[in-house]
Parts: structure tokens; sequence; C-alpha cells
């Protein structure tokens, strides 16, 4: 029988998450150092408390916590992501955007309810940034029929779901869809959270890596729609 989520997607049960679990627990606050811990809550503007951990330290843990460990299901993926987000500690958010990143591709296109609870759920740049570029994005890749759902995302009223629209292709590179990135810049043009702008020039930025022209062609005539910081991130590199 699956749990069920504090409204959010079934926890379908999972043997695989029962063992990583049972490890990560026990690896992750036996390293806690709650000095930097204290730090790293304040750096983040206080979204969720931390352990303490720093990037190497987590990932040196998380190589020994999945050694000898099967290649998950999708249910696997879906039940270890969910457990770990509801722990309240940071790093178990982050194994979590860490383990999907490396099996996301044992997903189907049913998996982007759960991608979408993990984005809208404690959600801050530490973690939606990832789930958009290396989880939501190959998900959409994967399945063409998602490109309905970015269409619903990116007007979404929350800021981080459309933040995940606009930055889902950011690895896309020569297959990126400029006229639907293009037409997710103009319809979040006059948001006023600096997340949203932020990413606005970000995801411009990342494409005009690719097609440097067509990001200048672009703000050329929409310019004065944009606020000034997603032009600036926009042009860094390649200048007006």
């Amino acid at each position: 029988m699956n749990v069920t989520g504090a409204g959010g997607p079934d926890i379908p049960p999972s043997a695989l998450a029962d063992t990583l679990l049972e490890r990560l627990t026990h690896a992750y606050p036996a390293a806690a150092d709650p000095a930097r811990a204290a730090a790293m809550r304040a750096y983040l503007k206080d979204i969720a408390p931390f352990l303490g951990l720093t990037t190497p330290v987590r990932r040196a843990l998380d190589r020994t916590v999945v050694r000898g460990l099967p290649r998950p299901t999708e249910a696997d993926c879906t039940a270890i992501a969910l457990r770990c987000w509801a722990r309240p500690e940071r790093e178990y958010a982050y194994f979590a955007v860490d383990y999907l990143r490396r099996h996301i591709a044992r997903c189907s296109s049913g998996f982007l309810p759960v991608a979408r609870h993990l984005v809208a759920t404690v959600s801050w740049w530490d973690t939606v940034d990832l789930l958009a570029a290396h989880v939501v994005g190959v998900l959409v890749a994967a399945d063409p029929r998602l490109v309905a759902d970015m269409d619903a995302w990116i007007v979404d009223p929350d800021l981080w779901v459309a933040r995940t629209a606009l930055l889902h292709q950011l690895r896309y590179r020569d297959r990126t869809d400029s006229a639907r990135l293009f037409s997710y810049c103009l319809r979040q043009s006059g948001h006023p959270d600096f997340f949203v702008r932020k990413a606005i020039g970000w995801a411009l930025r990342e494409y005009a890596k690719t097609d440097p022209d067509a990001v200048r062609t672009f703000l050329a005539g929409e310019r004065g729609r944009f606020a000034p910081l997603s032009v600036r991130e926009a042009l860094k590199n390649i200048g007006p």
C-alpha cells in the first residue's frame, strides 16, 4: 500500500529506499558540523536547517551510502526523492537531487508530477535550478508531450514553478526551442520577483552561447519590456 506524502504525491513502497534512507540517516548525522550548519542556514536565508556537511564531505558519504545498491526503478526514485524531501535538513534534499540527476533516464514522463512537487516544496534556487535543468529538462526532452506542461508552468502563480519552465532548456543548446524560450521570457517580463527576472536573463545568456545573434535581435526588439537585470544577465557574455 502506498504512503501518501503530506499534500503531495504518494510515496510508493521501495525496499531500495528503505535501505538507502537507513544508511543515509546514519551517515549524515554522524558527520554533522553544528557551527557550519548555522552558517549554511544563514546563507540560504533560513530556508531549512542544515547538518553542516560541505559538498565534498557529503558526496564522499553519498558514495558510501549507495555502494553495492542496485540501479533504481522509477518507483524507487520517487520513494527516495519524496522521503529525502520530507526530512528537515537540507542535505537530504541535495542527496535526492544528485540521485535523480544520475538516474532520471530511468524515469518516464509520469515522474513529472513528482518533480513539480519537489520544485514547489521548501523552494529555493539551490534545489530548483538543478531540478529544472537536470530533471525536468531531461523529462521534457525525452517526451515532447510534456511541453504542454511547461506552457502551463510558465504562467503558474508559484514563482519557482515558473522559474523552472524558464530554465528547463538550459542544457539543450542547439536543440533549444528558441520561439518557446522567447515566448516564456516575454510572458514573465513584467514579473516583480528577482528570481524570475534573473532566470530570464540566465536562460537567454545560456542560449546566447548557441545563437548570440538571435538573442541580440530578440532583446533589441523587446528590450523595453524587460527589467535591466534581465537584460544585463542576457548580454553578459556577448555584449549589446
